[in-house]
């Protein structure tokens, strides 16, 4: 396994240079539909881990005005870039941080893991989901956006130059493991096609606060039309 000094350097220049000719792309713009699916709003306080440049940060900055982003990544150049790609929001804050010793005075209300989990060890999740459990308000949201474990299998016997300097296949269980202990609680999970003819990516999403406050049922019309399909 790579050292922090090792990740850093990577993360510096070899990735830097790739995400530079990127900029925006559609992965970034389904994380953003993602979070308004579940809940974003124009006041939501977000905490997003492994920020690199900023690019999906600017995408969510421009639908939370009257709120607050704080941005994290492990590389110093990453955060200088997202700072000047962003500097024209003053709700912004853009951090050098890999969530070793992370403290803030806000409450989040969201926390996004933009394909980033995989690249921190395993070893390091549990202390994550500590560390962010106190960070958060308790109705927070944790939006995990990660390479789907069999096709990211796939590329590393078949590309393994696709693949960054840590790239992990992510055991849901293990994922999952890491996180219940401190509150947080499988909502929903989906994985999906981006760039592939299969599936490639799995969206998660935890809640710290699963209690139901009211359950109705769906309208007559509505339950006979589903058990008709059901049928087909």
């Amino acid at each position: 396994m790579a050292t922090i000094e090792e990740v850093k350097t990577y993360y510096d220049t070899v990735h830097l240079k790739t995400v530079k000719k990127v900029g925006i792309n559609k992965r970034h713009l389904t994380i953003l539909k993602n979070l308004k699916k579940v809940g974003l709003q124009a006041n939501s306080k977000v905490l997003e881990i492994g920020c690199g440049i900023g690019t999906v940060s600017q995408l969510i900055l421009k639908h939370i005005p009257q709120g607050k982003l704080v941005g994290l990544d492990i590389s110093p150049e990453s955060i200088e870039l997202a700072k000047q790609y962003n500097k024209s929001y003053t709700h912004a804050e853009f951090l050098v941080n890999d969530m070793s010793n992370f403290t803030h005075s806000l409450q989040f209300d969201f926390v996004v893991f933009p394909d980033v989990l995989e690249h921190i060890p395993v070893d390091q999740h549990a202390h994550i989901f500590e560390t962010i459990a106190k960070l958060t308000s308790p109705n927070a949201v944790v939006l995990i956006n990660i390479p789907e474990p069999n096709h990211l299998n796939w590329l590393r016997k078949n590309h393994p130059d696709k693949l960054q300097i840590i790239d992990q296949s992510l055991s849901m269980q293990d994922l999952l493991n890491h996180a219940y202990p401190y509150g947080f609680k499988l909502y929903s999970m989906n994985s999906y096609s981006l760039f592939y003819a299969v599936h490639d990516y799995v969206s998660i999403v935890l809640k710290k606060n699963m209690e139901l406050r009211e359950a109705p049922l769906k309208p007559y019309l509505s339950r006979a039309i589903d058990a008709l399909r059901s049928k087909f």
